[in-house]
């Protein structure tokens, strides 16, 4: 079993100052809307939380870490506009060929991920996977497997989803209720794209199932307000139901996990994975590799976001995936491996397919590691 080595003293002041950002949204400073430079970085909203200046994280940006004179630990980003550059084309033209300049927006610099400015991406394994955070745990007694990094809390992105679903079940809402996408459900957070136009009527059940599925924002986000007296109401369920698993390093502000505030650690996540497992419907949806639905006279066809469901190789009990910049690629799953059922989260992860890659990196381990344990059992075996 891997463990992780100790952070240095910047670095876990860095996380502080990043919790604190992440669980609280008030406190606006007297320096609201003044810019504050630091090792060349601007910050134009700043925000005091309980004692520690902390800028807000906007879009488009490059982080860098700086201190003020106070000695509090300050998270500075820097905001960078689009930059543009003129191409020269040559294009034909009635025959003719022509030249024309065209002004294209070049692709904005590579955001970091909040794992990546602790340094948790210099915690390396044995087993040299790409995320940063692992952890592997036997579903049936609890035993650790493998860990790394595995108690620092960290944005989830859409691993919230699987507590959304645990709340609208464990509440008992009619599941063939009606449910309307509307203006409310329209991502203001990251501004992704979605299918599901406002004014589009489903049941609640369509919602859950595309929700776990397919990852569906405007789904999820549907939930939430539908639920008694509302979306607020429905995030303090969340958390509640957080507390009530041991999940002490949880915090939830949304029902899709658009926001980054929206944190937990690896070990809290796994109790969240065991949690929703004792429902069967979260099981079938988040397994479904494929759904389509009637949206307002339009099939809308779904695919599960993580193809390895379709995969006969493998025996998935349960998954989800999510993805925000500040999260990197997140990846929690239930499946058996060598008769054995294993929970495996990993978090903030580099690459497209890299939690995929990991998840079969730990599969492999596991199966070797029962292979050498056979191999040592046999008759006549040496060594």
């Amino acid at each position: 079993m891997f463990k992780p080595l100790k952070f240095k003293p910047l670095i876990v002041a860095l996380c502080s100052a990043l919790a604190l950002l992440t669980m609280s949204g008030e406190g606006e400073a007297a320096a609201k809307g003044k810019k504050y430079t630091a090792k060349k970085a601007v910050v134009t909203k700043v925000r005091v939380v309980k004692g520690a200046k902390v800028a807000r994280v906007v879009k488009a940006t490059r982080v860098v870490k700086a201190t003020k004179a106070t000695k509090r630990p300050v998270v500075v980003v820097q905001t960078v506009k689009p930059r543009t550059q003129l191409v020269k084309r040559v294009v034909s033209v009635h025959g003719r060929r022509k030249v024309v300049y065209q002004r294209v927006v070049m692709a904005p610099p590579v955001v970091p991920s909040i794992g990546d400015m602790v340094g948790l991406q210099r915690t390396h394994d044995p087993l040299e996977l790409k995320s940063n955070v692992a952890y592997v745990i036997d579903q049936s007694n609890s035993e650790v497997l493998f860990e790394k990094n595995a108690g620092v809390a960290l944005p989830m992105a859409s691993i919230t989803k699987l507590m959304t679903s645990l709340v609208v079940l464990e509440a008992h809402q009619d599941m063939d209720e009606m449910l309307e996408i509307t203006e409310d459900d329209i991502d203001r957070e990251k501004f992704s794209s979605s299918r599901l136009k406002p004014g589009v009527r489903l049941p609640r059940s369509t919602m859950l199932h595309l929700a776990l599925m397919s990852s569906e924002n405007r789904a999820a986000s549907s939930l939430g307000r539908n639920y008694p007296d509302g979306l607020p109401a429905f995030i303090a369920a969340m958390n509640a139901k957080a507390k009530a698993l041991g999940m002490h390093d949880t915090h939830y502000v949304d029902a899709s996990g658009l926001s980054s505030q929206n944190v937990a650690s690896a070990r809290d996540l796994a109790r969240l994975v065991i949690a929703a497992y004792q429902h069967p419907l979260i099981r079938q949806y988040s397994t479904d590799p494929k759904y389509q639905v009637d949206a307002g006279g339009r099939t809308l066809h779904y695919a599960n976001t993580n193809h390895l469901v379709s995969n006969p190789d493998w025996d998935i009990g349960l998954q989800k995936t999510g993805y925000i910049s500040e999260a990197g690629r997140c990846l929690v799953m239930q499946a058996k491996i060598e008769g054995r059922p294993v929970v495996m989260v990993f978090l903030d992860s580099k690459g497209k397919q890299s939690r995929i890659g990991d998840a079969s990196r730990i599969r492999k381990w596991l199966e070797d590691i029962k292979e050498r344990a056979l191999s040592i059992e046999r008759p006549g075996a040496s060594g």
